[in-house]
């Protein structure tokens, strides 16, 4: 009995890698080996601990917070977009604000890349390549109309760049694509009754009723880690308003992160009170990246078993809680051993559950 397990999101980027940044920005053409190292390092160690699926490890700095992905993402460069636009709750004490829309057209560039065709190629697992919700790009647009460009000819430009840039990702190798809907969580901190969520859950609707059933099934939304500290005012609380919308939309994957919920429980139920059946593969996180131990396999086994308590087993996966990231008080080659030692735990506990339901 196999319950499936991924890894999701970024990887904390080798030493070599993350001296060079210290002192280089991100784009500079000397940078492109260590870049390339990275991503062969990250295949490799995946496939080494067992990961039956692989990701390019992000080791390319694209916005590690889900907001410098929306500044990055195909808006360099371009003359119709100011610094000045959505007003955020603090990052980490930090007051923050998304970038504003002057005038139109709005083309995002941002496509499947060359980090995707080289992971392509060095794996020998099928490859995750993760894209940026539609709903984060929405919020890009002023309250009022632009003359010449309303709402409803912006809404049309963002989902076509986002189908485009998902058929890319596929057309380049990718088996999976991840939509990164961390936005979710700024929605709840804005407006915890749900109104916000409410409609960025609409769009991304939209979004994936352009592509086929069997698309659909290569197509996971992850809405981000709910309580985590990148956004002061996302309560664990947001589960009761985020579950019941998040297993409507028509994706065949959804991340829940779950490792580091103060009630793990609670959001099992809702998530066996509003799963669709049949519906989307629910995979709980059961590997807390922000957590500085390593947990073991006995500890992820215990924690897949209690998913396996509400969730279908035809239904079920294990994932991490959220990507990891380069943070932490250790140094970077601390950090990136302790994440892959994190995913051999997930993997292994994952596959002693399995075992577990199929003595019973």
């Amino acid at each position: 009995m196999l319950i499936p397990t991924e890894p999701i999101g970024p990887l904390p980027r080798p030493a070599a890698l993350v001296g060079a940044l210290a002192t280089m920005q991100p784009d500079d053409p000397r940078l492109e080996p260590l870049y390339a190292d990275a991503l062969r390092d990250t295949i490799e160690r995946l496939e080494a601990v067992g990961s039956a699926v692989v990701t390019d490890g992000e080791a390319r700095p694209r916005g590690r917070l889900w907001l410098d992905g929306v500044a990055t993402a195909g808006l360099r460069g371009l003359a119709n977009v100011d610094a000045d636009g959505l007003p955020l709750p603090h990052v980490e004490g930090v007051a923050r604000q998304l970038p504003r829309l002057l005038a139109g057209p709005f083309h995002p560039v941002r496509r499947a890349d060359h980090d995707l065709a080289l992971a392509v190629r060095l794996a020998h697992a099928p490859v995750k390549h993760t894209v940026l919700a539609p709903s984060a790009l929405s919020l890009l647009y002023p309250a009022d109309d632009l003359d010449g460009y309303p709402r409803e000819a912006f809404l049309q430009d963002l989902l076509d760049a986002h189908e485009a840039e998902v058929r890319a990702a596929f057309q380049h190798g990718a088996r999976l694509v991840q939509i990164d809907f961390s936005d979710a969580r700024l929605a709840l901190a804005l407006d915890p009754g749900g109104r916000l969520l409410e409609g960025l859950v609409h769009l991304n609707s939209l979004a994936l009723a352009r592509f086929s059933e069997e698309e659909r099934t290569r197509i996971g939304v992850y809405p981000g880690l709910i309580g985590a500290p990148v956004l002061d005012g996302a309560a664990d609380d947001g589960y009761e308003v985020l579950l019941p919308q998040l297993l409507q939309l028509k994706a065949g994957r959804v991340e829940v992160p779950l490792a580091g919920a103060e009630d793990p429980v609670r959001a099992l139920r809702l998530i066996r009170e509003h799963l669709p059946q049949p519906g989307p593969r629910v995979f709980v996180g059961v590997v807390a990246p922000r957590d500085p131990g390593v947990e073991t396999a006995e500890q992820v086994r215990d924690r897949t078993l209690q998913a396996a308590g509400y969730i279908p087993l035809e239904q079920l996966g294990t994932t991490d809680d959220a990507g990891y990231d380069d943070a932490g008080d250790d140094d970077a080659a601390t950090r990136r051993e302790r994440a892959f030692a994190k995913m051999r735990a997930r993997i292994e506990g994952t596959a002693l559950a399995a075992a577990t339901l199929g003595r019973r």
